[in-house]
């Protein structure tokens, strides 16, 4: 049985013992307070009778029971008591419903009214058991003339007690059916929450749950309808550096938070520190949408790695293209030494020769890090066959990267000199000029092209969302740059001056 269910039943069983109690102690509570008011009752009428200035006259007459019997038959008539007795001290009735008991002793105790005191007392007597009260009838001077007791039988007040029974037990029936109707709606509700399992189903998927959540290598993250996780796993925290506790969404990197909900899957997110792949389901019950699944992988370094291996491939495509027109140069070369005119052919051979052999001396002469230098040289290359005139300008020089490692470097100046070819590919003479230069206190890097630029705010836009694809905005090229900037707490600014211009100033040895 699931544990709606089980709640439901148990809660019926509670319910039923809790209501059959308070039905019997009601019972019991109702039998009590008829008993006390009859008492009150009795009490009063005996005392009313006694009080009266006419009684204790009637008393000292010849004839008492020709003048009491019939005003207390009519009083009796009028309250509904069982009986009226009005006696002598002696226990001589005067009064009583049975006529013929009339004239015979009184049974029942009436010391204490002999004494001066009304009290009332459960007797069985002549019409059976009652509760009757007794009090003194004294005259003028004081003196105890006579007694009157006034009692209801028991038969009576079960009677009286029977008719208002059928009015107890509708209230207890309608508390029940109550409670039940409210149990039944509790017990949809907890099994809509608890998914319709069972007790040993919940604990053993609770079990299964933990065990998993600490073993997966992935982050994973469960959001329902409100801003707080509600589940969070240790990769989860150490990936997206969450702190200990409740994690709301605003703890989450700041792409994280602005994400749509529904369905994404392998979206790249850039944080200060990681390149994270992220995918994000929707949990769904019963058509209704229950929160959200998302789950985090680390790319850091495999992003890294491919920025390195993007290089290395232009780098190579750059010699594969630079072989191939040496090839026809050469062809042109030994043609026009053929024809008898070497002359020609030293000048055709020697003039793209000098300019190439000049850039590699200046950038191997001024670069010490052959990462970049490397870097720079395809670049040039890969530009040009893409219409773009790429120049590295003549105060270039690194003579040391400080703490910036030679891969962070290549990250930086590759992402700035692709995102800016693409970007000059929007004028009609594209152009992109390169600066990366290192002084005892900073080292910068500035690239400029000619395409439109980007203001302030669509810049901190593509810095901040973290996400991009390579055939849509270069978001995720300029978060990488940002992201080795913000390690090292430099800064990038935008202007547009002589073209669009990205500078990068990192403060050498101050890694965050």
């Amino acid at each position: 049985m699931s544990v709606a269910g089980q709640v439901l039943v148990l809660q019926l069983v509670v319910m039923a013992v809790i209501v059959l109690a308070g039905g019997i102690l009601t019972v019991i509570n109702e039998r009590t307070n008829s008993d006390d008011a009859t008492r009150r009752e009795v009490i009063a009428i005996a005392a009313s009778i006694a009080n009266e200035p006419s009684t204790p006259v009637a008393i000292a007459s010849p004839d008492p029971t020709a003048l009491l019997q019939p005003e207390t038959e009519r009083i009796r008539a009028v309250t509904g008591v069982d009986f009226i007795v009005v006696m002598a001290p002696d226990r001589t009735r005067f009064t009583h419903t049975t006529v013929e008991l009339i004239g015979l002793p009184f049974s029942g105790n009436i010391d204490r009214a002999l004494a001066g005191e009304t009290f009332t007392e459960t007797y069985v007597g002549s019409l059976g058991p009652s509760i009757r009260a007794v009090t003194p009838v004294t005259d003028g001077g004081g003196n105890i003339v006579g007694l009157v007791s006034a009692g209801v039988t028991r038969a009576r007040i079960s009677d009286q007690f029977f008719q208002g029974l059928p009015l107890i037990v509708g209230v207890v029936l309608a508390a029940f059916v109550v409670a039940t109707f409210g149990s039944v709606l509790l017990s949809r509700r907890l099994r809509r929450q608890t998914l319709g399992m069972a007790p040993d189903e919940l604990r053993t998927m609770y079990e299964h749950h933990d065990a998993v959540l600490h073993s997966i290598s992935e982050g994973l993250v469960v959001f329902g309808r409100g801003e707080n996780a509600e589940i969070v796993n240790d990769e989860a925290r150490r990936l997206l550096d969450l702190p200990d506790g409740p994690v709301r969404r605003t703890d989450l990197p700041e792409s994280l938070q602005h994400m749509a909900s529904g369905v994404v899957h392998g979206e790249l997110h850039v944080t200060d520190t990681r390149v994270l792949v992220v995918n994000q389901d929707p949990v769904m019950w019963d058509d209704h949408r229950l929160g959200d699944v998302l789950t985090v992988r680390d790319r850091t370094e495999l992003q890294s790695v491919m920025g390195e291996l993007d290089s290395v491939r232009s780098f190579a495509e750059s010699l594969r293209s630079q072989a191939h027109e040496s090839a026809n140069r050469l062809h042109t070369v030994i043609t026009m030494v053929e024809l008898g005119r070497p002359q020609d052919a030293v000048e055709f051979a020697t003039a793209d020769l000098e300019l190439s052999q000049h850039l590699i001396d200046r950038l191997m002469g001024s670069v010490n890090e052959p990462a970049l230098a490397a870097l720079l040289l395809g670049k040039v290359s890969q530009a040009a066959e893409q219409g773009v005139e790429l120049t590295v300008t003549e105060d270039t020089a690194l003579d040391h990267a400080g703490v910036v490692t030679p891969r962070e470097l290549v990250t930086l100046v590759g992402n700035l000199i692709d995102n800016a070819i693409d970007a000059s590919k929007e004028s009609e003479q594209p152009w992109v000029e390169v600066t990366v230069r290192d002084s005892s206190t900073e080292l910068l890097v500035r690239v400029s092209d000619s395409g439109q630029g980007m203001p302030a705010d669509v810049l901190k836009n593509a810095l901040t969302r973290g996400y991009s694809t390579k055939a849509g905005s270069r978001g995720l090229g300029l978060a990488l740059v940002t992201q080795v900037v913000s390690r090292y707490r430099g800064t990038l600014t935008s202007e547009v001056t002589y073209g669009s211009v990205l500078t990068a100033t990192i403060p050498m040895g101050s890694a965050s």
